[in-house]
């Protein structure tokens, strides 16, 4: 196994740290053969039976023709590897987000966790993010 996986130790760790880029979510039929990858700089692809999701900035999105874009998002990044087998990360993080209303697309990676939360909440997200890291190290030291 690799990373962390103590629910405690990754929480008070965790460390967000957001990126100053916006985001959107794209969405294609083309092939992925076709897409001009190097230059969208895909952040994630996730294909599907309707299509290929792209996440990529709002600004290579607009400039490679794609004029439906959705969810305009600010991405934070858990700078903690935590493990793919982790257990309770996400629940609590999203369990908290939503506590404030702030909706969540959230990836995991073989290193980190990115979540995407709408741009205009971005802020508040890293305050919540920052409570529960408090929070979390409180408990680790009870």
């Amino acid at each position: 196994m690799s990373g962390e996986d103590d629910l405690t130790t990754l929480l008070s760790t965790m460390q967000p740290v957001l990126d100053p880029q916006t985001y959107v979510f794209i969405t294609t039929r083309q092939s992925i053969a076709s897409l001009p990858l190097a230059t969208l700089d895909p952040q994630l692809i996730a294909q599907e039976a309707e299509g290929t999701t792209i996440v990529t900035t709002e600004a290579l999105a607009t400039s490679h023709g794609f004029k439906e874009t959705v969810f305009p998002c600010r991405k934070i990044s858990l700078t903690i590897h935590s493990s793919l087998e982790a257990v309770g990360l996400i629940a609590a993080i999203t369990d908290r987000l939503k506590d404030q209303k702030i909706s969540t697309n959230i990836v995991s990676g073989f290193f980190h966790d990115h979540i995407y939360v709408p741009a205009g909440r971005a802020e508040d997200a890293m305050k919540v993010l920052g409570e529960l890291a408090e929070d979390a190290k409180r408990k680790r030291f009870e």
